[in-house]
């Protein structure tokens, strides 16, 4: 009998001829899109899209197709892929040359010169390498390059003029392009704005790089540029340097190339083996949700995020205990650096407590622009920490994607008010131990008198203006992340409404007894008792409608409370009974 042997998973690995040469890697076919590019009418291309999207896999993909150099390996490559049975007339037609800038130190002006030179000096000899059998002297060439007879873009200038000697076309592919602007932007210093205008703007390096790709495009030596990275902060800064490109990142065509589908997640789970009943959390919520066109139709899941928690189940042979990706840490660094004036942080906070913004998505901006609501906003978006929903008149409506990245913002605002309320002084197993007494014994009191006391009551006067009952949800999410007991939902679908909190059960943690529904309300300090009282019956009532649903009919130790904040210091805690239990 045969038995299939169950492919490995590539995380980790964006080298395209090793995923298809080596260890029997599973690869998702996106080589359809190949074809697609090659039709549009311009050949200089832009591609944004968030980090672990698989950008770098993609450029791979692109220099084992394009290159001269792979046209003998063209069938083990390509032959069982949709390029391979559809090849385009300019297949390993080109020289490629790929440059990656994610690796520029930018700790100082020396440091960011020397280490933009050395990149630009290696990819050169890099590619000279590459083209022996096309290039003569190349061994020659390089020990001058390296010995530092020529410049880096000396060096760059001899390249194109070698390939035009030989007749043949470079096709150029620059991953990263952005990767040391978003690092200069985050330093917040005179060494980052200043600096990165000095590098960008007229006569700096950078700029002088884009000019000299333009010029050898412009004389025909260049053919193609694919260029991407997570944002396109750069793209007005560049423009006057370097306006041969057409930026393809909204285009709805695109909104699938990178990332996976519902359909292609499924073709993963088969080729590596893993069963249906080996997933017990729902990977929708935690990490789908992406959307790049508003008329698009089909959204896409984050790649990393997919492959991260299926390299778990292989390993584990079950779900891992921590469903997020540890490398959001870095998201969370990135954001609250970006954030760096007021003004970014009171729409970090209104999306946070409204789960959406309404705005224009921006195709290029400066950094100049970067602390007007606009222009922030359409970074988020790029970074993948906003995605399109829908249609909102000539705006869109942006919303968080998916539970993997809200628990970013939670985060972000947990240590956000711990830094601006210096009164607040948690001690983090207390409250730990107040998640577990809820968790195992049923009592919510310990938790929201924890919170109520350590943290609600000794907020500073920037976030009691924002008081609310979102904000009050928003905070008890941030809290509650610091057990991994719950996975708390906001505005939980039932047949009867959307429950203010779900906390659902981790599927980790099965030994956990009860989990809650809430209902929130707030009233002001000075409310009169009436008020509350007609908050108290609103509340019960919404609650009982929930606790009906036949959403919570299977859902043993299913626990319900009612949860008044009386300004910033006083609550009323009014549990219920359940109907299912």
């Amino acid at each position: 009998m045969n038995t299939k042997v169950s492919k490995r998973l590539p995380y980790g690995n964006a080298d395209f001829q090793s995923i298809r040469t080596e260890n029997n890697y599973v690869y998702v076919d996106k080589t359809h899109f190949i074809a697609l590019l090659e039709k549009e009418s311009n050949k200089n291309k832009i591609f944004i899209r968030p980090r672990r999207f698989g950008k770098s896999l993609f450029l791979s993909t692109l220099k084992y197709y394009y290159d001269v150099s792979y046209a003998n390996e063209f069938e083990q490559l390509f032959g069982d892929l949709y390029i391979g049975q559809n090849p385009t007339p300019r297949k390993n037609s080109y020289a490629v040359m790929a440059f990656n800038f994610s690796g520029i130190n930018t700790n100082s002006t020396e440091d960011f010169q020397n280490s933009f030179f050395e990149n630009v000096r290696h990819t050169v000899c890099r590619f000279l390498g590459n083209h022996k059998n096309i290039f003569p002297k190349t061994d020659q060439i390089i020990d001058q390059i390296n010995n530092r007879e020529y410049p880096a873009f000396a060096a760059l200038d001899w390249a194109f003029r070698i390939a035009e000697s030989a007749e043949i076309k470079i096709f150029v592919i620059i991953d990263e392009y952005d990767h040391f602007a978003n690092d200069l932007i985050a330093i917040g210093s005179v060494l980052g704005e200043d600096f990165y205008k000095k590098m960008i703007t007229a006569n700096g390096l950078v700029r002088d790089f884009y000019e000299k790709l333009k010029i050898a495009t412009d004389n025909g030596i260049v053919d193609q540029t694919f260029i991407t990275g997570i944002s396109p902060v750069m793209l007005d800064d560049l423009t006057s340097g370097y306006n041969i490109a057409t930026n393809y990142t909204l285009k709805q065509r695109y909104n699938e190339m990178l990332g996976f589908t519902r359909n292609e997640v499924k073709i993963l789970m088969a080729a590596v083996g893993i069963e249906a009943s080996q997933i017990d959390v729902d990977m929708e919520y935690y990490y789908n949700g992406y959307l790049f066109n508003e008329e698009a139709v089909q959204k896409v899941y984050n790649s990393s995020m997919i492959l991260y928690f299926f390299e778990q189940i292989l390993e584990n042979s079950k779900s891992p205990a921590n469903l997020i990706d540890p490398n959001l840490s870095i998201d969370l660094g990135r954001l609250k650096r970006f954030a760096y004036n007021d003004n970014s942080r009171n729409i970090l906070i209104q999306i946070i407590k409204d789960g959406n913004i309404v705005s224009p998505i921006l195709e290029k901006f400066s950094i100049d622009r970067l602390g007007e609501d606009v222009y922030f906003i359409s970074l988020l978006f790029y970074m993948g920490l906003l995605t399109i929903k829908e249609s909102c008149l000539d705006e869109l409506r942006l919303v968080i994607p998916n539970y993997s990245i809200q628990t970013t913002f939670w985060s972000y605002l947990r240590e956000f008010i711990q830094e601006h309320s210096p009164d607040i002084v948690l001690n983090v197993q207390e409250l730990k131990e107040s998640i577990r007494i809820m968790a195992m014994e049923g009592n919510i009191h310990h938790f929201v008198n924890y919170i109520s006391q350590n943290a609600f009551s000794k907020l500073s006067g920037f976030d009691l203006q924002r008081f609310d009952e979102k904000y009050i949800k928003v905070l008890l999410f941030a809290y509650l992340l610091l057990h991994s007991f719950y996975i708390p939902m906001s505005e939980f679908e039932t047949d009867t409404g959307r429950a203010d909190i779900f906390l659902q059960r981790n599927p980790k943690f099965p030994q956990v007894k009860y989990e809650w529904v809430w209902e929130l309300k707030y009233c002001k300090t000075n409310a009169k008792e009436s008020e509350i009282a007609q908050k108290r019956k609103e509340g019960l009532e919404q609650l009982n409608q929930y606790i009906h649903s036949s959403r919570f009919k299977d859902r043993p130790n299913l626990k319900s409370a009612l949860l008044i904040f009386i300004g910033k210091d006083k609550y009323e805690i009014i549990e219920t009974p359940n109907s299912f239990n």
